[in-house]
């Protein structure tokens, strides 16, 4: 006859199995379920831009180039296996439009971060929503108004150009080159109004004479009352501070005017998607800023990687400038958040306020006290002949290295040193 089992084997048996069913049931349960589904839950960028209205070409440029940045985050593993998505949405170049947008993105997708925006009082009612929710949001849109002490949180990151430093690049490029007297052509809204205040900044140690701002309603089509008075007063230089559309038909019609033979026309940046527009004519011989363009491929290793990535996902393509601020403003976030080895915010700003990174232009980071990109800014002309193909439209006449020199002091925007 066998003996029964008894004592501590027994308890060990029944243990096992208690042990086991509750595992079970905890495999089984909607608890385990949904912290698999945390652990595994992708990572959403929200991203508002203005796909429709007078930025729509920029603005859909931003989304192809950040649709590269998702691409190369998922493909070198995302975060520990979890990948990225974009979720764009059109804010319709409208403040109000931008902040709705934007709360949905928060509160309806739960987006990890905020990137986007292509003009400086959208990105501000963007930052806005952003800030209060304690999302991390980088704006690819000029400003200088972002990084003022008002206006910006430990949550805000700009990595565009700002006004203040795209203006003087190219005013101390132009006003040492070609002349003292300064005539301005000003679209009449934030971006045309820090435009000028840096090109007047930097032209005070030049001793630049201003001689008009003549200022525009955005979405002008018709400059022709504008253009004789400044010819009348015969500047050596005439300023074009507006962006997109504006900038175009300024231009054509600055050269149907002729003015192009009595002063020389600069702006503080030159689109490359508007210059594809409007074509060579209108853009000869035009002198402006730009943080990036394609053609430095041939000398930046960053860049060439970039450009062929891009062109691979978008049938040939390559990236226009504003574009490629679509592709940074997504890269770096991923980047810190991937340097973190976390999602919690505190985490990925740190992260990102330490990268030194070179992802398509050449070298850059984050100034600490507003989270500025520094970088530099390339000095370009307009081709009247493109040599390499339609896309080969500017040379780079000069480059301005980064520096914080450049930018508006810590003290100045109202930070604490």
């Amino acid at each position: 006859m066998a003996k029964k089992t008894t004592g501590s084997n027994s308890i060990s048996r029944r243990r096992l199995l208690t042990t086991a069913s509750a595992g079970a049931v905890l495999a089984a349960s909607p608890f385990r379920i949904n912290l698999l589904q945390a652990q595994e839950a992708t990572i959403k960028v929200g991203f508002p831009v203005p796909l429709t209205g007078p930025y729509g070409t920029e603005a859909q440029d931003q989304v192809r180039a950040a649709e590269v940045a998702i691409a190369e985050f998922n493909e070198a593993g995302g975060l520990d296996g979890r990948k990225a998505e974009l979720l764009v949405r059109d804010d319709k170049l409208n403040p109000g439009e931008a902040a709705t947008r934007t709360l949905e993105l928060i509160e309806k997708e739960k987006v990890n971060f905020i990137v986007g925006s292509l003009s400086a009082s959208v990105q501000l009612a963007v930052n806005n929503v952003t800030k209060e929710r304690k999302i991390i949001y980088n704006s690819i849109s000029q400003s200088d108004e972002i990084n003022e002490a008002k206006d910006f949180s430990k949550y805000t990151f700009h990595e565009a150009l700002t006004p203040h430093l795209t203006a003087g690049a190219v005013g101390r490029y132009a006003f040492s080159k070609f002349g003292k007297k300064v005539a301005f052509l000003t679209a009449d809204y934030a971006y045309g109004h820090e435009m000028v205040r840096g090109f007047q900044e930097a032209g005070k140690a030049l001793g630049i004479e201003s001689l008009v701002d003549i200022r525009h309603p955005l979405g002008t089509t018709d400059f022709s009352a504008l253009l004789p008075r400044i010819q009348a007063l015969k500047p050596d230089i005439l300023v074009i501070s507006n962006f997109g559309r504006d900038q175009q038909i300024a231009l054509k019609q600055a050269t149907d005017f002729g003015m192009k033979k009595s002063m020389k026309i600069v702006a503080p940046i030159l689109l490359y998607t508007g210059r594809i527009a409007a074509g060579a004519q209108a853009f000869e011989g035009v002198v402006g800023g730009t943080s990036y363009y394609w053609g430095i491929e041939d000398k930046v290793a960053s860049a060439k990687a970039f450009n062929d990535r891009f062109r691979k996902m978008h049938g040939g393509k390559v990236p226009s400038d504003y574009g490629a601020l679509g592709y940074a403003g997504v890269k770096t976030l991923l980047m810190g958040a991937k340097a973190a080895g976390s999602l919690d915010t505190d985490k990925v700003i740190a992260a990102v306020e330490a990268l030194k990174y070179d992802y398509y232009k050449g070298p850059e980071y984050y100034r600490k006290c507003d989270h500025q990109a520094v970088q530099s800014v390339l000095i370009i002309e307009s081709k009247s002949k493109p040599e390499k193909g339609e896309s080969d439209v500017f040379n780079v006449l000069a480059t301005e290295e980064p520096s914080e020199k450049n930018l508006r002091t810590c003290e100045a925007l109202g930070h604490k040193s």
